[in-house]
């Protein structure tokens, strides 16, 4: 759907607000996508973008709905995944489950595939059934050296499964592997990897603080004494300067 050029440039400043302030700021880039969705509501990015934006806030249902509504809009699949997931975050994880042997899981390019299945096992887990999340994410993909967008977070979700089922030592090994695919900083394995290796880490700006906060008390102590002492000396201060 064409908009007119005005009209088009407003919804388009309020995409690129959405866009840039999604992982810092959700609920400012849920404004900015309300704004947007007033705006043109049916033009299929600006429900996509709608959608994104609640599901960052956590807001399930009405995410499901512009996913929903864009889907039906482009009869894409990729949003097949989020989808799922906004059924999970509803506490419905037998539907995602079910969506997840869906036929429109076979339309999705690899990493739409991948996320599917971190959806589902996600799902598993939600459900208790953690041998089976496990097993879930086994494949391929996961057993692959080559690195993909989508490899550190597979790893992790794997190791982290592990982990919960009590496979401390593979969980490690794959929580390293993990650390070796996440270029970005998109998870936090090394700082899990740490843990299991019972490594503290102290912030050394905190340590700063705590020195200086310490030397101050020690000044301030040092000074009351040297007050009190004064204070309880027969003579002032001053009285010896006198005498000359």
């Amino acid at each position: 759907m064409s908009l007119p050029k005005t009209l088009a440039e407003d919804v388009a400043r309020n995409l690129v607000m959405v866009a840039n302030l999604i992982d810092d700021d959700p609920e400012e880039a849920y404004a900015y996508s309300r704004i947007a969705l007033r705006l043109a509501s049916r033009v299929a990015a600006v429900r996509e973008a709608a959608g994104f934006a609640a599901y960052a806030t956590q807001r399930y249902t009405e995410a499901l709905a512009e996913f929903r509504a864009a889907r039906r809009m482009t009869g894409s699949v990729e949003l097949w995944p989020v989808m799922a997931d906004c059924e999970r975050g509803l506490g419905r994880p037998e539907r995602a489950m079910a969506m997840a042997g869906e036929p429109e899981v076979k339309k999705l390019d690899k990493a739409g595939q991948v996320e599917m299945r971190l959806v589902a096992a996600g799902a598993r887990r939600d459900m208790g059934q953690i041998d089976a999340a496990i097993v879930t994410l086994q494949g391929p993909e996961l057993a692959s050296n080559s690195v993909q967008s989508w490899t550190a977070r597979l790893r992790y979700a794997y190791a982290d499964a592990l982990l919960t089922a009590g496979r401390e030592a593979e969980a490690r090994e794959w929580f390293a592997k993990a650390v070796e695919a996440d270029k970005d900083g998109s998870t936090d394995a090394s700082d899990r990897l740490a843990e299991l290796d019972g490594v503290d880490f102290v912030d050394a700006l905190d340590e700063a603080t705590e020195a200086t906060e310490e030397t101050n008390v020690e000044s301030a102590a040092a000074e009351s004494v040297e007050a009190e002492a004064e204070a309880e000396s027969p003579v002032g201060p001053d009285v010896e300067g006198d005498k000359g």
